[in-house]
């Protein structure tokens, strides 16, 4: 099984970023954390 990782990278400007997308940022790095927790998990467990 190959597992991809996809880091993102978020830059902030100086324009006024609209609810909505500061809401799905927001989504967007709570997904992003639980899935490299998932990946760090199964690797810890394929090692024993």
């Amino acid at each position: 099984m190959i597992l991809n990782i996809f880091s993102l990278t978020i830059t902030i400007t100086k324009r006024e970023i609209s609810l909505e997308k500061a809401l799905h940022n927001e989504n967007v790095k709570k997904i992003f954390e639980e899935n490299r927790r998932k990946v760090e998990n199964y690797l810890r467990i394929r090692q024993y």
